[in-house]
């Protein structure tokens, strides 16, 4: 038996040359952008990714990932060229990372089994159908996909799970290589809650007690269409429970709140809009802020230059100034955070391995599994 977990994640641009199609591929997702798909998402995709990504290329090199070079997977380009980036989003490196330290982890707890973690990205490389092949190659018998995402959403995890069927279909018909299980969310997983707890306990350690005491909490998830809160998408609540299950596991409780950010597009988003709450807080004189991002364990464009760079220019651009104002560290590759990646694997995987890793199943008790 050969175990395949699959981390799934959005994936990122690794030179400035492919902004403009790593922006393509975003668009022309129909589970983000209600099109329909076809010709005319499409077109709308290339027109959208064509204009912005100038801009977005600035953004993503003034947070350059691999400023001396790739630390990203083995299928990067740049490592492949032996090329060093100046435009390469920190999500491929980071998401390398956990990749690693999972693999680290499960061979330390089952050293008599073999498990294989992959990194598959939604919008760039590698894809789907490249990280298949390495399955193949590697003999994988069971596969548990592993989104890097806590909470569920259509656009995140139901997107990526989509994409992978549909390539797998394509590849091998109704029969895949290997039994497949799936991952679904985790967002109260208590070694996840631990993992951002311990970020921010990180964050206040930092402070001196006087400015401990007066810091506001400002969780920030990626917003959401009400569309898509209104079709029934768990996000938007997921996010919520995640939000009070954190804060209740709290010793010392801060005030806190909870805000979306990432908006695009004239329809109607989640509020309160993250920059929105800051300036309201501002405008009441509340100046000390703790910036947590509920809805992202990888660090990427979103919390290194939305949250640290262009919020901050935004409001000192109104007259604003802060006394305080901290990004929470990304969970990225915390050791709680990579147990409870493990953990959930782990359960998708009861009916064929023992939890103590000590040996498998009897012959036939995987017939009994089911997936999520």
């Amino acid at each position: 038996m050969r175990i395949g977990v699959v981390l799934m994640n959005l994936g990122g641009p690794t030179h400035e040359e492919n902004v403009r199609d790593f922006l393509y591929n975003l668009f022309s997702d129909e589970d983000i952008i209600k099109m329909g798909g076809g010709r005319i998402q499409n077109l709308f995709a290339k027109i959208i990714a064509k204009f912005r990504a100038p801009n977005v290329a600035k953004d993503y090199k003034e947070i350059n990932g691999c400023p001396k070079g790739c630390t990203g997977n083995n299928h990067c380009l740049n490592k492949q060229n032996k090329v060093v980036s100046e435009c390469c989003s920190p999500i491929n490196s980071l998401t390398e990372a956990q990749r690693r330290a999972l693999a680290k982890h499960f061979k330390n707890r089952f050293p008599d089994h073999e498990f294989n973690v992959y990194t598959c990205m939604r919008y760039w490389l590698p894809f789907a159908d490249t990280i298949m092949d390495d399955m193949v190659d590697d003999g994988i018998t069971h596969t548990v996909l592993m989104p890097l995402y806590p909470q569920f959403s259509w656009t995140t995890t139901g997107s990526s799970f989509r994409d992978w069927e549909t390539v797998r279909k394509e590849k091998f018909g109704d029969k895949a290589p290997w039994k497949e299980f799936h991952v679904k969310n985790y967002h109260r997983n208590e070694d996840y809650l631990a993992s951002v707890n311990d970020r921010i306990d990180q964050a206040l350690e930092e402070m001196d007690e006087e400015t401990r005491n007066k810091t506001h909490f400002i969780f920030s998830a990626h917003g959401t269409p009400l569309l898509e809160v209104k079709s029934g998408d768990p996000y938007t609540v997921e996010i919520k429970e995640t939000v009070e299950a954190v804060m209740e596991r709290r010793e010392v409780k801060n005030s806190y709140w909870l805000s979306f950010q990432s908006r695009v597009g004239p329809q109607k988003w989640t509020q309160p809009n993250t920059a929105d709450l800051v300036q309201r807080h501002l405008e009441y004189g509340i100046k000390n802020f703790l910036m947590i991002p509920i809805a992202f364990v990888t660090d990427h464009i979103e919390t290194l230059y939305e949250l640290q760079v262009e919020l901050v220019e935004e409001m000192e651009e109104e007259g604003f100034e802060f006394e305080n104002y901290v990004v929470m560290d990304g969970i990225n590759e915390h050791p709680s955070y990579i147990k409870a990646l493990a953990d959930e694997a782990l359960q998708m995987l009861s009916g064929v391995i023992d939890m103590d890793g000590r040996k498998e199943k009897p012959e036939g008790t995987e017939e009994k599994i089911s997936t999520v």
